[in-house]
């Protein structure tokens, strides 16, 4: 709908015309004024900072939001377009909660033929008709008749980037670091990453590659490795399995990858002999921190199994329930994906669907509820869920989202970050001890939060608390 703006010329507007306005504050209208103003006073955002430093305890909202307020009045009514601002005073005599409701009203007291100026007094109440802000404004009022007929300005939605991993960072109470055997960090991404773990207690990282190399990307970059364990290697082969075989023996409780390539560690890792298999199929599984969906988005597997049989695909669901179990949902909800939500005999991965769903029926998969098959936005989205007419305790707010194979997962994950602004941690289960997999493309935030995650996992199984990660006894 167009909006139409009429103005009042400076002749018609006479000593005691009003206009006025009424606008409640909210917390996202104090977000987007610090965003648009740079203004990141925490007592504006933040409950804790507002508690701590205002006399009221509570968050207020920015002063000049009021003030802002009379500016629309001025320009949108009394006069109107066309008007120029010459001169503003204010007194702000109380804070402006939020959930206050502020009403603005603008009198005009004087007017000045030579320019056409115009002053108004300018006050406004909240909902206990208590003066929160007062003062004048000076404009020179337009002098020409307009109507002025415009699209609506754009909607602007408020979009907390990694509320996911801040949360997540925030709330993890490791009783200690967890020992990683980083495996061949000879870059600045992978030896930041392990060493920014560290020092927020995450980890205790031990190197495994050439310890010159990693002594020389530490020196050119910067990054403190003071008393870190080094294990010296060769190169990258040697790397990975030496930090396999640390991890075998127990000496370590999760494998970080460094800068070697994902399927020269994954090939040490797979290994019947030396590696660290186990009777559970080997996953990955991403966790998406996405500012378009509430809660942690667990999607599995985009990254290892290719094409997963039925068996793969209950190992693949059950790894993924016992991570998401450990991160503190007590019954995951498991959405297994395909492109319609209906069982169809041509699409392999609907009957597939069917047929987990009845497995988790019978007790060979546990800990989760499963529905399936169903497609990606009655997974996600409960308006879609309604009007499929899908009843089910899974459509609409899914924790983990099943793929149907890695292409599907990879492209899914990807297009999250690429267009929805999301970030994704990632960590392989399955193996005796959780895998670190982390890419150049990652935040700093992911990388960190890939490491809270395998920690959690590595400690709940210290703890015993995790009986079914590993597949044996």
């Amino acid at each position: 709908m167009r909006i139409t703006l009429q103005n009042r010329t400076f002749s018609e507007i006479c000593i005691g015309d009003t206009a006025s306005l009424t606008r409640t504050l909210t917390r996202e209208d104090a977000e987007v004024f610090a965003i648009m103003s740079s203004d990141h006073n925490p007592t504006h955002l933040d409950d804790a900072w507002a508690a701590k430093l205002l006399k009221n305890g509570k968050v207020s909202g920015h002063s000049m939001w009021a003030g802002s307020l009379f500016s629309s009045l001025l320009g949108n009514e009394l006069p109107g377009p066309g008007t120029v601002y010459r001169e503003q005073t204010l007194r702000f005599l109380r804070a402006v909660e939020l959930g206050d409701t502020l009403t603005l009203t603008l009198t005009a007291t004087e007017k000045r033929e030579d320019e056409h100026i115009i002053v108004f007094h300018c006050q406004g109440v909240n909902q206990r008709h208590e003066m929160v802000v007062e003062g004048y404004a000076t404009v020179e009022a337009p002098i020409e008749k307009v109507t002025v007929s415009a699209d609506p300005l754009p909607e602007i939605t408020v979009r907390r980037r990694s509320h996911v991993f801040s949360r997540l960072l925030e709330t993890t109470q490791a009783t200690e670091p967890v020992k990683v055997a980083v495996c061949h960090p000879c870059d600045e991404v992978s030896l930041t990453g392990a060493m920014d773990a560290a020092r927020h207690g995450v980890i205790t990282p031990v190197l495994v590659g050439p310890s010159k190399r990693i002594r020389s990307i530490a020196r050119e970059f910067g990054i403190n490795i003071d008393g870190c364990r080094i294990i010296d290697t060769e190169h990258s082969h040697a790397s990975a399995s030496t930090a396999v075989g640390l991890c075998r023996t127990g000496e370590c409780e999760a494998l970080m990858k460094g800068s070697l390539h994902t399927d020269e560690l994954m090939h040490e890792v797979a290994k019947g002999d030396t590696g660290l298999r186990t009777g559970r199929r080997i996953s990955h599984v991403y966790i998406i921190d996405t500012p378009a969906y509430p809660k942690p988005l667990f999607i599995t597997d985009a990254a290892i199994n290719i094409y997963p049989s039925l068996q793969d695909k209950a190992d693949i669901c059950q790894n993924a329930i016992d991570l998401v179990r450990i991160m503190g949902v007590e019954q995951p909800l498991v959405a297994i994906l395909s492109a319609v939500e209906t069982v169809y005999p041509k699409i392999t991965s609907t009957i597939e669907a069917a047929a987990l769903c009845k497995m988790a029926d019978r007790g060979q998969i546990r800990g989760g509820i499963l529905d399936g098959p169903l497609a990606f936005d009655n997974a996600i989205s409960s308006e879609a869920a309604r009007i499929k007419n899908i009843s089910s305790p899974v459509a609409g707010n899914a924790d983990i989202l099943l793929v149907p194979d890695l292409e599907a997962g990879n492209m899914l994950a990807k297009q999250l970050c690429y267009l929805a602004e999301a970030e994704a941690a990632g960590v392989v289960l399955g193996a005796r001890v959780p895998i670190i997999l982390t890419s150049r493309a990652d935040s700093a935030k992911a990388r960190l939060a890939s490491c809270v995650v395998a920690a959690r996992y590595a400690q709940a199984r210290r703890t015993g608390k995790q009986k079914l990660v590993t597949g044996v006894g």
